[in-house]
């Protein structure tokens, strides 16, 4: 069986990505105003991270926004423009469109979908404005960090939607049932330091520049660890959410049991004893 192909740096039009030194910077651009999740976004996500998470070159992944905010969310004059959501939101209230917005939906989810199930870990670097779907995506991420300037907002039930990309699955098991009520029921904004102290992200910088610093110091170091030791982190937390301590400790002896005995396992010992650091290939 071959090689799986390498995720190639290509064009696309709601974002950017460049793979340097194991480390891929996806750089959200709109095209709409303040990095709107427009058609283009929501089409080009599951694409990407598919592809980002086969390629063996990758092993750690910033997303950030461009033009000094991460995200205003939804797009959603791009996406009636495009009609992607027009005809389903003002026709009439019958079963066949109703059917098709629920797979519009569900495509939609999966832009943040392939983020979450990504087995290269994701850092989040959020500057400016992060709204609604900005939110969604951060959550899909296993490591967040924003700058002093950053502002958070689970925005939709304001425009008389439930949100349904991910925020209301996945942020209770990052900030609790109690903040994510909080955020979810009143659409307030809150700010870097609030979103510190619930632990929305870890860290705060004081702009833009040592945001990114950090990110990709951060990216670095884990870049730098053995490629299948960082994935088995992260699958096995990720299977442990939703079970029992037992059966998360059975998942993480199996994985162990299976992947264990690498060349990484050999030079990271070798390392050691010679007092060096080490070079893991992920073998």
């Amino acid at each position: 069986m071959s090689a799986p192909a390498a995720a190639t740096p290509t064009t696309y039009d709601s974002l950017t990505v460049d793979i340097a030194d194991h480390v891929a910077e996806v750089v959200l651009r709109g095209p709409g105003k303040g990095n709107a999740m427009g058609p283009a976004f929501w089409r080009e996500m599951p694409v990407l991270f598919s592809a980002l998470d086969r390629d063996p070159a990758v092993r750690a992944i910033i997303i950030r926004g461009a033009g000094g905010h991460f995200s205003y969310g939804l797009d959603l004059a791009g996406m009636v423009m495009a009609g992607d959501l027009g005809p389903l939101l003002t026709g009439a209230p019958l079963a066949g469109p109703r059917a098709r917005l629920l797979d519009v939906i569900g495509d939609m989810q999966q832009a943040c979908d392939r983020v979450a199930a990504c087995r290269k870990p994701i850092v989040a670097a959020i500057t400016g404005r992060c709204i609604g779907g900005g939110l969604d995506l951060i959550a899909a991420c296993d490591v967040r960090l924003c700058s002093q300037n950053a502002s958070f907002s689970l925005r939709e039930v304001k425009l008389a939607i439930v949100a349904d990309i991910g925020s209301l699955q996945r942020l209770p098991y990052i900030i609790g049932e109690g903040h994510t009520r909080e955020l979810a029921l009143t659409g307030k904004d809150i700010d870097a330091a609030r979103a510190l102290r619930i632990g929305l992200c870890t860290e705060v910088y004081p702009d833009e520049a040592a945001l990114l610093a950090a990110a990709r110091q951060t990216a670095r170091e884990i870049a730098d660890n053995p490629p299948l030791a960082v994935q088995g982190v992260k699958q096995v937390m990720a299977f442990g959410q939703d079970k029992s301590v037992a059966d998360g400790l059975r998942y993480a002896a199996t994985w162990n049991a299976a992947f264990l005995h690498s060349k990484d396992l050999a030079e990271a010992m070798a390392a050691f004893i010679e007092k060096r650091k080490p070079v893991f290939t992920g073998e």
